[in-house]
């Protein structure tokens, strides 16, 4: 298929296309088409930003047109990339194709959903999160499906969508088409097809797991403690818009706060923020009112931005397929990109599984991630830990000489005599082990001290006469009052003197 006026569709759908510009077909799109105008499912494996929207949607709106009855249903795995899609899907329909849609995703109005949802939409797109919802609710009614697009599902399956796809088929009837869409093709991918696919044609454009050819890939070996910085540097160094994944939200919203406070113009998006909120984010980040986006792997995958130069990986993904996910937020559309990879040496078995991904003949390299010669100049690495061998102390249970607050300290025990002196021995003779019959704190003369204690008085003194001495009562003198030796000695009536004056009303 050279370009979209040779493929078989309506007049209407060409002449949308044309006012868009769409002239030549990508080549997923080229071999995608075809396939799914003969009505056939689909195995689409390609990789991110080759147009594999554009792929299902021509042919699922050419359908629903010949076919005034059949509804279509698209899955994707966030919320962001179902509006993308659906906002490609609008811009096809021209108002010559009166087709209406509803969006299902969370974080917006449940009412405004119904509402679409009641205008007979024919084209659903959402998340299976909601899809469930609305099905539960009854408000959805997928009876009259015809066609079905799974989009992205190897995110689907990794962010354990699998019980709800399969919730979902089952109210899709059986005579239906699917086109299933992926960047990636592990073994659960081509278990899902073999289960749910009727005898699907294999489409894929290059390989699954090798990023595209014109991004410029880098990394940069670096302690923890120095990321930051160099991060920074790399933001005074380069120019355009640039991309961050983090690994958890707590980082990008702290890392997003600091950034600000220096003077960056930086915002964050992960899956806490609210709909409304994430569509502000990301259409400044558009619009290059915000430079850096600082983002997770859950909100950013399927990000339709094309004017990212740049994506840093601050931290390594947990999925080794999403670092090709990552990497392919930029170059896209056939654009030219840079991605910069920070490892540390607790990233190394992650980044050998990377690799291999990426090449299946790659064998990792003994000790390859050395000190930077960056950190070296900060004089920030992890040889710079404390050294505890020449004071070393021990503050556990039991400890001998536990330094008090004051800095003295503080001796239990016996001095100079271990209390477990009397081990037995394996000669078999009887020793008596732990403390002996007589208590250590015996003084010459018999008498016998009062226990654990640090108060001198008690020192030297017989048990008699520590007992009869506490037995004493005490008196309490206070300068320059009366002594009051108990309570009942207390005078019991107290005279107050009246005061003559009138009072003053106000």
């Amino acid at each position: 298929m050279e370009n979209f006026r040779s493929i078989k569709i309506e007049d209407s759908l060409k002449h949308s296309l044309s006012k868009m510009n769409f002239i030549k077909p990508t080549p997923i799109q080229g071999m995608a088409i075809p396939v799914a105008l003969e009505g056939k499912d689909i195995l689409g494996t390609a990789q991110t930003g080759t147009g594999k929207t554009l792929a299902f949607s021509i042919p699922l709106i050419n359908k629903l047109i010949l076919d005034k009855n059949a509804f279509a249903l698209v899955m994707c795995p966030t919320r962001e990339l179902a509006s993308q899609v659906m906002d490609a899907i609008k811009s096809i329909i021209s108002d010559k194709i009166n087709i209406r849609t509803a969006l299902l995703i969370g974080g917006e109005s449940m009412q405004k959903q119904l509402r679409q949802l009641n205008n007979r939409s024919r084209i659903i797109v959402g998340t299976p999160g909601r899809i469930n919802d609305h099905l539960k609710r009854k408000s959805l009614n997928l009876s009259a499906t015809k066609y079905l697009v799974l989009d992205e599902t190897d995110r689907m399956l990794d962010m354990g969508f699998t019980p709800q796809i399969e919730m979902v088929l089952k109210f899709v009837p059986r005579n239906h088409q699917t086109l299933l869409f992926s960047a990636t093709l592990p073994q659960n991918i081509l278990r899902i097809s073999e289960r749910y696919l009727n005898k699907p044609e294999r489409i894929s454009t290059g390989s699954t797991s090798i990023p595209v050819a014109k991004i410029k890939q880098e990394t940069i070996q670096v302690f923890k403690e120095n990321k930051y910085d160099e991060l920074i540097d790399q933001f005074l160094t380069r120019k355009g818009s640039i991309l961050v994944f983090v690994k958890t939200k707590r980082n990008a919203d702290k890392m997003v706060k600091r950034l600000k406070e220096e003077g960056h113009s930086a915002d964050a998006i992960h899956g806490d923020l609210r709909q409304s909120k994430r569509d502000r984010v990301i259409n400044s980040f558009r619009k290059g009112l915000k430079r850096i986006l600082i983002a997770t792997d859950v909100a950013a995958r399927g990000l339709d931005i094309p004017l990212i130069q740049h994506v840093i990986n601050y931290d390594l993904p947990q999925v080794p397929e999403d670092y090709i996910h990552r990497i392919g937020r930029t170059a896209r559309a056939g654009s030219e990109g840079s991605a910069l990879t920070f490892l540390t040496p607790d990233d190394r078995l992650m980044w050998n599984s990377i690799n291999k991904l990426i090449d299946p003949n790659f064998k990792p390299a003994p000790n390859d991630l050395r000190r930077n010669s960056k950190n070296k100049r900060r004089g920030k690495g992890l040889n710079n830990k404390r050294k505890f061998k020449d004071k070393k102390i021990s503050y556990g249970k039991g400890s001998p000489n536990r330094p008090l607050r004051d800095g003295k300290k503080k001796i239990f025990g016996f001095k100079g005599k271990s209390s477990f002196r009397d081990r037995p021995s394996r000669d078999g003779k009887k020793k008596n082990f732990g403390f002996k019959v007589k208590s250590s704190f015996v003084k010459k003369n018999g008498s016998k001290s009062i226990g654990f204690t640090n108060n001198p008085k008690y020192f030297g003194r017989k048990l008699s006469e520590n007992i009869s001495a506490n037995s004493e009562k005490k008196s309490f003198s206070f300068k320059g009052k009366k002594k009051f030796k108990s309570r009942n000695n207390r005078p019991k009536k107290f005279s107050f003197k009246k005061h003559n004056k009138k009072r003053v009303k106000f």
